[in-house]
């Protein structure tokens, strides 16, 4: 059977003026299955539209804060700097592999990305806006779990996972505020925010806040996530 291709949201560097992949999310997606392939990084409807027909699945990266123009609020002085062309190339390209119904994992960024574009909101800065004793900025090894989430036992990840509480790595600053419509949550952190949500309506449209690709090599939890995402990207 062959390997589904796996198209992974380009991470910027503005100051370098280049385009990295951290190898965690190559070697995720490796281990379960897939071929990972970085994409280019344009908001060029034409090549997005090849891109979207051609590839099996696709991961949505960390990366910078999203502008918040996107979910109509105005810049906090705390939030970090935002990428206008990822922020542009994404909006094209989950429009179009959500119409295909073609498989979504966004991780972090990702999960937050996901629910702006379908209509949610963020908080721009957790510290600021969501004052909590739980550690939702760790300092390394980024792969130790330094909190728990609770996962809704009727989700989907409840299902793959068998577990009502798992705990997990976090990294991030920003985070799921008003969720979008469309949009189920999966897992909710001791301190009431979003931690993984889906589309229910769709194959596989998922998002976590925390980092599997980080946490695979050791965590099975996290290898599962990666599993089910490429099982269902060999499906189409």
């Amino acid at each position: 059977m062959r390997k589904p291709i796996i198209g992974l949201i380009p991470l910027v560097d503005v100051e370098r003026e280049s385009y990295w992949m951290h190898p965690g999310y190559m070697k995720g997606v490796e281990q379960a299955g897939g071929i990972p392939v970085m994409l280019p990084l344009t908001s060029d409807e034409e090549e997005l539209q090849d891109v979207s027909k051609e590839i099996d699945g696709f991961l949505f990266t960390g990366g910078q804060d999203i502008s918040p123009n996107l979910y109509a609020q105005d810049y906090s002085p705390m939030c970090g700097k935002c990428c206008k062309e990822r922020d542009e190339m994404e909006a094209v390209l989950f429009r179009m592999v959500y119409e295909l119904d073609k498989p979504v994992l966004g991780i972090c960024r990702g999960i937050q990305y996901i629910n702006v574009v379908m209509g949610g909101t963020l908080y721009q800065d957790l510290p600021s806006e969501h004052p909590s004793n739980i550690e939702h900025h760790q300092m390394p090894p980024y792969e130790v779990p330094v909190h728990s989430v609770r996962i809704l036992e009727e989700s989907p990840l409840y299902k793959i996972l068998k577990k009502e509480k798992i705990m997990v790595n976090s990294y991030h600053h920003q985070a799921i505020r008003i969720l979008a419509p469309k949009l189920s949550v999966m897992a909710i952190s001791q301190d009431d925010l979003v931690e993984a949500v889906c589309v229910p309506e769709k194959r596989f449209v998922w998002g976590v806040q925390w980092h599997p690709e980080f946490s695979y090599l050791t965590d099975e939890d996290s290898r599962k996530i990666f599993s089910e995402f490429i099982i269902k990207a060999a499906d189409n």
